[in-house]
């Protein structure tokens, strides 16, 4: 039997009795067998971008004295990125780091706000890959910004030796700071995001299955009251992923940001 919310791994047969969700939940086939790598997160990312270049394209071409809502919108977005995170956090360079600070705000922020949209509830960076994928573009970035402002010497000699270090603490404070910033940075940045998203996906789960098995399914009074509460509490849930989804693109954005600040800043 299906879930009452579409998008949600279907329930076993009362005869089978309720399986608990798990990571199990988030094994999701592909959308038609002939092409294995099509499945629902690769078919919610490339909607995203059709969404966001939808949003961005049209605010920037056609831009009015007195703006629309949808252009008022989207400069707001835009001047709340460039300004608070951009400029405040990377400087006086912000410039060519801001079209992907607005494009990994966007591309997060949709994908986490799949989670709550009623046809898909299934939020993409709950799939461990794609915060990997995104973390990495991340790292390429301010390693590349950092290569390109100090050269490869001066940036690696700036990233495993702050300055002031003596030298006989060199071969205790290299390999710290080498694993820290460039090997741990990338990990905490996907795990940050996935965590969140698999961990809030999980508790929708957990309420709205569980909900619905004790009411549909239970022949006891107190169970199908319960699970009537539960359901309605999954709704307090959902507003709460909404607000978690959208922390965590502004914090995804606002590390990353914070990461090409510090390769390319002097010094350390």
């Amino acid at each position: 039997m299906g879930g009452l919310i579409p998008g949600l791994v279907p329930m076993e047969a009362p005869s089978e009795g309720f399986e608990a969700p798990g990571v199990h939940s988030f094994d999701l086939p592909p959308i038609f067998d002939s092409v294995p790598w099509l499945d629902k997160p690769m078919l919610q990312a490339a909607l995203s971008i059709i969404l966001i270049l939808a949003f961005w394209i049209p605010m920037s071409r056609k831009t009015a004295l007195v703006p629309s809502k949808s252009q008022f919108l989207g400069e707001s977005a835009y001047f709340f990125l460039r300004n608070s995170i951009g400029r405040d956090i990377i400087g006086h360079d912000y410039r060519k780091y801001l079209p992907y600070l607005i494009a990994v705000f966007s591309f997060v922020l949709v994908n986490n706000l799949w989670g709550v949209f009623p046809l898909s509830l299934f939020p993409t960076a709950s799939h461990i890959g794609w915060a990997y994928g995104l973390a990495l573009v991340t790292w390429v970035l301010y390693n590349g910004a950092g290569i390109a402002k100090h050269g490869f010497g001066g940036y690696v000699k700036r990233t495993v030796l702050p300055p002031g270090v003596p030298w006989f603490m060199w071969p205790l404070v290299i390999p710290i700071e080498f694993v820290s910033n460039i090997l741990v940075r990338p990990i905490t940045l996907s795990l940050r995001l996935f965590a969140n998203m698999f961990a809030g996906h999980l508790l929708v789960l957990v309420f709205v299955l569980g909900g619905e098995y004790l009411l549909l399914h239970s022949d006891s009074l107190f169970n199908k009251v319960a699970g009537a509460a539960s359901l309605i509490f999954s709704l307090a849930i959902f507003g709460l992923e909404i607000v978690v989804q959208s922390l965590q693109a502004y914090i995804f954005t606002v590390l990353s940001a914070q990461y090409v600040s510090s390769s390319i800043a002097e010094e350390h």
